[in-house]
């Protein structure tokens, strides 16, 4: 069966930095869509970012949020079946914990909208300090 496991969360202080990885299996992970998501306990979970299908070539296309645009970057690496999620100049208002999922075969839809997105890790923390 589908099976997401992220890691790579934790404390940091205000302008740091984090990487999240999401290794997958039970399933052809390159030709699927990804996702990072995030939600804190007075938030709705929202999309942070999401990449395509890279073809075969490397890359895919990718999504971010308002909020982490120029900020965050997401890639993934299908020889290892891992999506990763770098996290830079991170604020307290960054602070939730972090899951990936899985989207829809090839193309995302429109981003990372979380009812596209059907199966999901068990998430990350990231907490930011002022």
């Amino acid at each position: 069966q589908v099976r997401l496991v992220e890691s790579g969360g934790g404390s940091v202080e205000t302008g740091g930095s984090l990487r999240l990885s999401c290794e997958a299996s039970g399933y052809d992970f390159s030709r699927y869509c990804m996702g990072w998501f995030r939600q804190s306990p007075e938030k709705e979970r929202e999309g942070v970012a999401s990449i395509t299908f890279a073809g075969g070539i490397g890359g895919g296309t990718t999504y971010y949020a308002d909020s982490v645009k120029g900020r965050f970057s997401i890639a993934r690496d299908d020889a290892k079946n891992t999506l990763y999620l770098q996290l830079n100049s991170l604020q307290p208002e960054d602070t939730a914990m972090y899951y990936c999922a899985r989207g829809p075969l090839i193309f995302c839809g429109s981003g990372a909208r979380v009812r596209d997105f059907t199966d999901w890790g068990q998430g990350t923390q990231v907490t930011v300090s002022s």
